[in-house]
């Protein structure tokens, strides 16, 4: 269904204003389209109708971020990626006493087990510590158990493989039924917070920022607001991950930013 202009924005900043989430500067068709796909899930047939509903009903609302918010992933995806990080950022990170990762927008927590699998067989893990944040507290809730299909394994082992993975990928988990727990080892360095990327400011200095297949729900005022948000969140010479189909040549701090890796999107802050 097709919404009025009025409507639509009306919509978002009465969100905005009671519960402090703003899409407004989110991508507008992705956001039009998870609205009417909610909508018809839920068979609410007008916006207005909507918007009374998840005003009232802070359960309907935590359904309605849970659509809004992109939780597509899974481990070591983009394996390419991950083999860059191996070979392009570990000897830098090997130089910190400390090393604070930010995973920004971890959905349900399959990149942030990737990285500590990642950190644990380069040996930095046991003096690292990886935040990991998102703006969905339902997704939040699913990381941090590490539950996960066992029939995603398949596809998971031959990401890791082709990722430089350098054990058995089964020796991280154990299969219980239908699913899979992560070992508690790979969690007792990762710390799972809300962050609201649109709002929220820094929160702390990081060696590493991973961003990756976010920005791009974004519009070009928020992915600028945000890039200079993760610039005054690195360290000098702190490294940056993007998603494969975003860029930092439309933000103003790109001049801040030299290429590690142009095709895996890598980037070193230089000043």
């Amino acid at each position: 269904m097709n919404f009025e202009d009025k409507e639509f924005r009306g919509l978002l900043e009465s969100i905005r204003y009671t519960y402090g989430y703003d899409f407004t500067d989110y991508a507008e068709a992705s956001v039009r389209r998870r609205i009417n796909h909610f909508m018809n899930f839920k068979k609410i047939t007008a916006l207005n109708e909507l918007e009374g509903m998840i005003l009232k009903d802070e359960k309907l609302f935590e359904s309605f971020i849970q659509e809004l918010s992109v939780t597509v992933t899974e481990m070591f995806r983009d394996p390419a990626f991950y083999k860059s990080l191996r070979e392009n950022a570990i000897k830098r990170l090997a130089t910190y006493p400390f090393i604070k990762v930010w995973i920004a927008g971890c959905a349900t927590g399959e990149e942030v087990y990737s990285i500590a699998i990642l950190l644990k067989e380069e040996g930095l893990l046991n003096r690292s510590v990886i935040y990991a944040t998102d703006i969905n507290q339902k997704s939040l809730q699913v990381a941090r158990e590490a539950v996960y299909p066992v029939e995603n394994m398949q596809s998971y082992t031959i990401n890791y493989q082709k990722a430089g993975g350098t054990n058995s990928f089964s020796e991280y988990y154990k299969s219980k039924y239908n699913s899979v727990m992560f070992d508690k080892s790979l969690k007792q360095n990762i710390v799972f917070s809300p962050h609201n990327l649109a709002v929220d400011k820094s929160f702390n200095e990081f060696q590493l920022i991973i961003c990756r297949n976010v920005l791009i729900y974004f519009n070009q005022q928020l992915q600028n607001k945000v890039i200079q948000l993760f610039h005054e969140s690195l360290c000098p010479f702190g490294l940056l991950g993007l998603g494969n189909k975003e860029s930092l040549l439309f933000s103003e701090k790109r001049m801040n930013f030299d290429e590690v890796d142009r095709k895996e999107k890598i980037f070193i802050k230089n000043s």
